[in-house]
């Protein structure tokens, strides 16, 4: 379909709560072939750039302005590949080089519901390659009559209620890095950061390093001038190392502070996205985290509480989060990681969004 077309005619679309996140799901044959075009149409959608993004269906936050593109799959092995667009809220931007992990959760029921993969049973699986980032997934969860199954016991901290447990298993795509450059840790701007991608690219650093108290609010983060300034400065230093080039213009990496735990988990996090500051944290950040806590010399390793062997309790300005990581060397002692974890999603509507004329 053609961006002009879809003004009258509208676009096929389902708004999903997929973990902590909301996003808008749509087929690839639904919308314009042309990345520019699709872009252009997407921010219509979503009422960007607007502060309120009040004539879209955008929440007015990042974790509410996201996009997830879905297509059947010809790799081999695969069901579906699964595109990741960050709508900007107040800026005219769709970016497209990270993956979001929470979104993922709603991937699989998406794909039965729109007959890319059929239900099987009780219990259905659905294989996901993460074209952002070359990843691969694993999702299963519940059907009932042929259609996903939302209503469920499982509750995660973040989210009101409960859902149908969703299993998420991702692993990286073939020669892919954990430690981009190859260091549990780097010096950057004058302080010590870990650089490491398990499903997204974040760098951590120590919250006393910075000056600031691991148990600080979002709001007091975000209204802090001076950090914002500082971490933004990391971040740009980072994004060459990790192989991601100049990312002044993208959402990645993620910057993530880490303290003591406080509450009997592992390690306290706040996680800059990268200039909101997470109400949460999100799936594959948490499995990045996870990861780097089982990596000696690598930051949060030293002040990690007591660990088992996969399993990893994070904790975030809004509860614990409780990511399940498998770290490994391979036979040239490069380290390697499995992320595990349990989520829930849910179809909150289906039906046409209609876009506004222009922007």
């Amino acid at each position: 379909m053609s961006a002009p077309d879809s003004v009258q005619g509208g676009i096929r679309c389902m708004l999903m709560r997929g973990g902590t996140s909301k996003g808008a799901y749509f087929l690839a044959t639904d919308l314009p072939e042309d990345p520019a075009e699709r872009d252009d149409l997407l921010l219509r959608i979503m009422g960007s750039p607007d502060p309120r993004q009040i004539d879209g269906i955008g929440g007015a936050h990042p974790l509410t302005s996201k996009v997830a593109v879905v297509s059947p799959s010809s790799a081999e092995g695969v069901d579906v590949d699964y595109l990741f667009l960050q709508v900007g809220v107040d800026t005219a931007t769709v970016a497209d080089a990270q993956t979001c992990g929470n979104l993922l959760a709603g991937i699989g029921p998406f794909a039965v519901e729109r007959g890319l993969v059929s239900a099987t049973g009780a219990r259905t699986t659905v294989r996901i390659r993460l074209l952002n980032t070359g990843d691969a997934a694993t999702s299963v969860f519940t059907t009932v009559d042929g259609r996903p199954d939302y209503d469920g016991d499982a509750a995660i901290d973040g989210v009101p209620g409960t859902a149908s447990a969703i299993e998420l298993e991702v692993g990286g795509g073939p020669g892919k890095a954990l430690l981009p450059t190859g260091h549990p840790a780097d010096d950057l701007d004058g302080v010590t950061a870990t650089l490491i991608d398990n499903g997204m690219p974040v760098v951590l650093l120590r919250a006393d390093e910075l000056g600031v108290d691991g148990s600080a609010s979002p709001t007091a983060l975000e209204a802090d001038a001076d950090l914002a300034a500082r971490i933004e400065r990391i971040r740009l230093a980072a994004g060459p190392l990790m192989g991601l080039g100049d990312v002044s213009a993208q959402t990645v990496p993620k910057m993530i502070l880490l303290s003591p735990p406080r509450a009997g988990g592992a390690i306290s996090t706040r996680a800059f996205i990268p200039t909101r500051v997470h109400t949460a944290i999100g799936v594959l950040m948490a499995a990045s985290v996870a990861a780097a806590l089982r990596i000696p010399g690598a930051v949060g390793h030293d002040m990690a509480g007591p660990l088992d062997e996969e399993d990893t309790a994070i904790e975030h300005p809004s509860g614990t989060f409780p990511s399940r990581v498998r770290v490994t060397t391979d036979e040239a002692g490069a380290w390697r990681a499995t992320s595990f974890s349990r989520r829930t999603a849910r179809k909150l509507f289906d039906g046409t969004v209609f876009p506004r004329p222009r922007r």
